[in-house]
Order: C-alpha cells, then structure tokens, then sequence
C-alpha cells in the first residue's frame, strides 16, 4: 500500500466521490484523481473538495495511475476500458464498483492489455442518493466489499485491493464472478425489482394513503433508473430466475390467503419472520449492523 502514489476514480457520484474523500482520509500520503464527463459534476466535485484534483480528460486521469476504480454505470465499462487501455501504466491495478461482475471481468479481458491487473470490487454500500454533494468519508464503515476473482487474477493485485478497502473500513470477501452475479441476484436485484413492482402496482392516488411501512418497503425505487437498467441488463438470467422465486412466494401465500387457510398463513409470515431475526443477528455479530 505503500506503493500507493496516485489513485484515480472514474465517476464522481455518490460512490465515487465518496471513494475519493476516504482515500484523502485515509491514503495522506497518495494523490487521489477524480474524473468525471460531466462539467457540472466537476464544477462541484472542486468546489467539495472531494478529490486532490478533478480532471477532465478521461486518459490523462489514469496515465499515472497505480489504482484506477471505475465509479460509473456498468454498460459504460467496457466503452471505458477501450478507451483507457493504452494510457493505463504498466502494473496498474484497475477495478470498479459494478452490481454484477461477470460482464465486467469478460469486458476488461478483452480490452485491457496483459500488463494491467483487473480484479472486481462490489462494496455494498451507497443509497438511493447519486450525486456527488451526498458523498461522505465514512459511507464504507463496516461495509462488507465483495472482491471477485478467477484463476488468472494477479495474487499481488487483490492483496492490494483488499487493503485498499479494508483502509476504507470495509469487510471482504473474495468470490468468483458467477457466484458473485447469482447471490446478488437474489440479495440486492431482486429486492430492487420487487420495491418497484410494489410501487408500481398502486396508483398515484392511492399512494397519498401510504405509510410509514410502504415507504421503508420501497425506498430503493427510488434508485436512479439508468444505473439499475445496467444492473439487471447485465445480470439477466440470474435475476429472472430469482422473480421466478419470488412469483413462487407470492402464489403461497396467495392460495392460502384465497383458501382462507390460516395455519398456513401464519406458517409462511413465520418463517419469513424467523429468517429475517437470524439475518439480523448475523449482522449485529459482525458489526455491519449496529
């Protein structure tokens, strides 16, 4: 980590630009480079401070690079790779924070040359939220980071990432990109799809009626359109096999409801309930839940 001169973000939203204020807080010693497209966000991104400098040229950003984390949509990826490949310095590392992994360990197999480590990151953390003025220091805080690897993925490079984040003050795991790709699409895709079907299925008018429990059921609708489109576009099968799952639920309790069956009723809510109490306790005993 010590070998940690320049890090550069690629995306300057609420992830990226909350990549960006840790590493300030906790690399002093290394230059942390923000890029991003957009004039606005840049504008902005300066006038937080959120990075040691924000640019806006997209391969001047990572040209001196030791670390470059990629912090945008996940269809941009590949796009991106392309164009970076022949700026990226020779052991650079490059990851990125994508929902799905499979796509982007084919893409930057594709595109990156050989002298580049790529590894996966997914740190589950963030909120409906997507602009760079909710970035904060401290949004990986005993967040678990899921860091996604295959046989030929360099030793040295996700030794490197897992201090990285574990600086950040996340929790790491290490998978593979399937295994990564389906458990997500049962523990992050398919509560986001079910928020918006729930949304989706009332009126405008009947929802001046919701409370407090439809609001906390559906917050992740809010999520910005355009990210999550990428999300499930390039998780696709695992995520349609996990609505399958969820359809299933919804036809038992269905039936028991329309049967008026009262014991089964009270079964399924049971077991829904008691799931939930060891999920939590499983969090609290890892301090990802205070």
């Amino acid at each position: 980590m010590r070998n940690l001169k320049q890090i550069t973000i690629v995306g300057l939203g609420l992830l990226g630009g909350s990549i960006s204020l840790s590493a300030l807080r906790s690399f002093a010693r290394a230059k942390v480079v923000g890029y991003t497209h957009r004039p606005s966000t840049r504008a902005k991104a300066r006038q937080l401070a959120v990075a040691t400098e924000v640019v806006d040229s997209l391969k001047s950003s990572v040209s001196n690079a030791d670390l470059v984390i990629l912090a945008t949509p996940i269809c941009t990826f590949e796009a991106i790779f392309s164009e970076i490949a022949d700026a990226l310095p020779s052991g650079c590392i490059v990851t990125d924070v994508g929902s799905t992994k499979v796509m982007p360990h084919r893409w930057a197999a594709g595109k990156l040359p050989e002298t580049v480590h790529y590894v996966g990151s997914h740190p589950i953390a963030g909120s409906e939220q997507r602009s760079v003025e909710f970035a904060r220091d401290d949004l990986f805080d005993r967040a678990m980071c899921i860091l996604t690897t295959t046989e030929k993925s360099n030793r040295q490079a996700v030794r490197t990432l897992k201090e990285f984040w574990s600086e950040l003050g996340c929790l790491l795991k290490t998978m593979t990109p399937a295994e990564h790709d389906r458990i997500f699409a049962n523990a992050s895709h398919l509560p986001h799809v079910t928020a918006v079907a729930l949304t989706n299925a009332n009126s405008s008018e009947d929802l001046k009626f919701a409370g407090k429990g439809f609001i906390d059921t559906s917050r992740i609708a809010s999520g910005p359109a355009n990210i999550w489109a990428d999300v499930l576009l390039t998780n696709a099968n695992n995520t349609a096999g996990s609505i399958d799952k969820i359809i299933a639920e919804l036809k038992k309790l269905k039936k028991a409801i329309k049967s008026q069956n009262k014991k089964e009723i009270e079964n399924l809510l049971q077991r829904a309930r008691d799931k939930r109490a060891a999920m939590i306790k499983y969090k609290i005993k890892r301090k990802e839940l205070i």
